[in-house]
C-alpha cells in the first residue's frame, strides 16, 4: 500500500518575518506542514523568532504547525511553544547536557497532547537516540548542518532513514520519520523509499515561481 509524503514547508528562507503568516496562508490547503525553524543563536549561529511570532501565526492561520527548535535547553521554554499553539515540537539531542532531561521534555510536550519529535544533527548516529525513540511520535533527520537554509543534501541521511525504518519495524514503533535540509523531488524520492514519511522544503519551495508545483514536485 502506498504511503503519503507529508511535506512541510519551512520559514528559513524567510527574512521578513512579518511575512511568514502571509506564507503560512498561501500554504495552507497544499503543505501539509509549516515547519517553524526556531534558533537562539546559541545552540546555532543564527538567531530568528519566538514563541510570539509562532503564536501570531497560528492566529492568522490554519496551517499546521511543526516547530523545530534549534536551542539550547529546550526544556526550559516547551511551554510557551505549547500555548503558542504548536502541532509537533522537536528538540534536538544534542541540546540537552543532561539526557534525562530528554525524558522530561517528552512527558511535559505529550501531557499537552502535542506531538513530540527529536531530531539529530548530520554527526550523530542513531544508535545515541536508539533507547528514546519508542517515546517520540516524530524522529527528524538533519540532512544538512543545522542552522542555514540553501545547503546541499548530506547522502548519510538515506542511510539513517533506512536505521530508523528498520528499528521501527523490528519494534513496531510508531513514529513518523522527517528529513530536513537539501531535499529537491530525485532525493525526495530516495528517501520516500528509504522509509521517510515527511520532507521539510524551505529554498526549494519558497523560491519556486510555481510554489504550489514545487510542493507537487516533492510529494509526487
Amino acid at each position: 500500500m502506498k504511503r503519503n509524503l507529508y511535506i512541510s514547508v519551512s520559514t528559513d528562507p524567510i527574512k521578513e518575518y512579518q511575512t511568514i503568516a502571509e506564507y503560512a496562508r498561501e500554504m495552507q490547503g497544499h503543505a501539509d506542514f509549516l515547519h517553524c525553524d526556531v534558533m537562539d543563536g546559541k545552540f546555532v549561529e543564527n538567531k530568528t523568532y519566538d514563541a510570539s511570532l509562532v503564536e501570531s501565526i497560528n492566529q492568522h492561520s490554519l496551517i499546521m504547525l511543526d516547530v523545530h527548535l534549534m536551542t539550547q535547553q529546550p526544556l526550559k521554554s516547551l511551554e510557551n511553544y505549547i500555548q503558542a499553539g504548536a502541532n509537533i515540537i522537536t528538540f534536538h539531542y544534542e541540546a540537552f547536557d543532561e539526557k534525562n532531561d530528554i525524558i522530561e521534555a517528552v512527558k511535559k510536550v505529550k501531557e499537552e497532547n502535542v506531538l513530540v519529535g527529536i531530531a539529530i544533527k548530520p554527526e550523530t548516529p542513531i544508535s545515541d537516540i536508539r533507547v528514546y525513540a519508542h517515546d517520540f511520535d516524530v524522529i527528524l533527520v538533519m540532512s544538512v548542518e543545522p542552522g542555514a537554509s540553501g545547503q546541499k543534501f548530506l547522502p548519510i541521511a538515506i542511510e539513517k532513514v533506512e536505521q530508523l525504518d528498520k528499528l521501527r519495524k523490528d519494534n513496531d514503533y510508531k513514529y513518523k520519520i522527517e528529513v530536513d535540509g537539501g531535499i529537491t523531488p530525485e532525493i525526495a524520492k530516495q528517501l520516500y523509499e528509504a522509509g521517510a514519511d515527511m520532507i521539510v522544503s524551505g529554498s526549494y519551495v519558497y523560491k519556486s515561481k510555481d510554489r504550489l508545483k514545487a510542493i507537487d514536485e516533492l510529494r509526487n
